[in-house]
């Protein structure tokens, strides 16, 4: 097996059709259809079961495939050590990190990272969700940031920190007089009882923000009236701002956001308020000196507690 074939098998099996596969791989379809045959009869397996223009990995082929990615994630471990090796005044670090949580991190991040790696290029790569998956589908990053999820045994994980999640609420919200009755902690508790009332602006339920609120509101008793659902934490607080409801955010989410007049904001009093964020990358993966550098600063990046 060499290079070219491993990479025509697993974008035909990205695509399912040899015509994508085809311009993806700025080739003609007849010449991957002649590679594909010709690596069928060296191996002496069917890869793909053509059904219709899909072409659906055997379960050989699909074996074929696990193997496939194996090697590719080798040889580009192997390529990024030898450059390293090569030169340490040049190099790409790839990232993975949730959109809104690049917006806070990465201008930490960046400068910092910069002074040290100053020819390093940084590409983020971000989304909104599922980080976990890019990751494990996308040899070509390097590692990913994201909040703690169910662990992958094909992955190394790392944790970065933990932060609780608050209420924040307009300056001009009634609940903000209670601000000044803060003593001993950082924030005032909050009043579940004072929120059933309120209206929400709530993440949707598949974030981790989502989904850690919406236990509190149900532990609580509190059905919500929510007249914005939102993915994108800024867009919530700025509508907090303009007295639109009342919502939930990570503590350095709101730290991060620059307000003429900062909200109020609340602890919620429960262990369950909490958001863990991680660092992963592919078990056994060669992760270069300004990688490990850019690691160490996002792990700074979170207070101690």
């Amino acid at each position: 097996m060499n290079i070219h074939e491993l990479n025509y098998a697993l974008c035909i099996a990205k695509h399912q059709n040899l015509t994508k596969a085809a311009r993806e791989l700025f080739i003609s379809q007849p010449t991957l259809s002649k590679h594909l045959k010709k690596l069928e009869r060296e191996l002496g397996i069917k890869l793909f079961a053509r059904i219709d223009n899909c072409y659906i990995p055997t379960y050989a082929g699909s074996r074929y495939l696990e193997y496939a990615s194996r090697m590719l994630a080798l040889q580009q471990d192997w390529e990024k050590e030898l450059f390293e090796l090569a030169s340490l005044n040049d190099g790409e670090l790839h990232v993975a990190i949730p959109l809104m949580r690049s917006s806070c991190m990465v201008p930490y991040i960046l400068p910092t990272f910069h002074e040290k790696h100053p020819n390093i290029r940084v590409h983020i790569l971000e989304e909104t969700y599922a980080i976990q998956e890019c990751l494990l589908k996308d040899t070509s990053i390097d590692f990913a940031i994201f909040n703690e999820t169910t662990e992958n045994p094909k992955l190394t994980y790392e944790f970065l920190g933990k932060e609780p999640i608050l209420l924040a609420v307009s300056p001009e919200h009634p609940l903000a007089a209670v601000d000044g009755t803060r003593k001993e902690t950082v924030y005032p508790p909050v009043d579940w009882e004072a929120l059933k009332k309120e209206k929400f602006i709530l993440h949707f339920p598949e974030q981790n923000t989502g989904a850690i609120t919406e236990r509190l509101l149900n532990k609580h008793q509190i059905t919500p009236k929510v007249p914005f659902y939102t993915r994108n934490t800024q867009a919530a607080l700025l509508l907090m701002m303009k007295n639109q409801g009342v919502c939930f955010a990570p503590e350095t989410y709101i730290r991060s956001m620059s307000f003429e007049t900062p909200p109020v904001c609340f602890s919620l009093g429960d262990e369950d308020a909490y958001t863990s964020t991680v660092l992963a990358y592919r078990k056994g993966a060669y992760l270069t000196s300004y990688a490990e550098d850019f690691i160490q600063l996002a792990k700074e990046y979170f207070p101690v507690e």
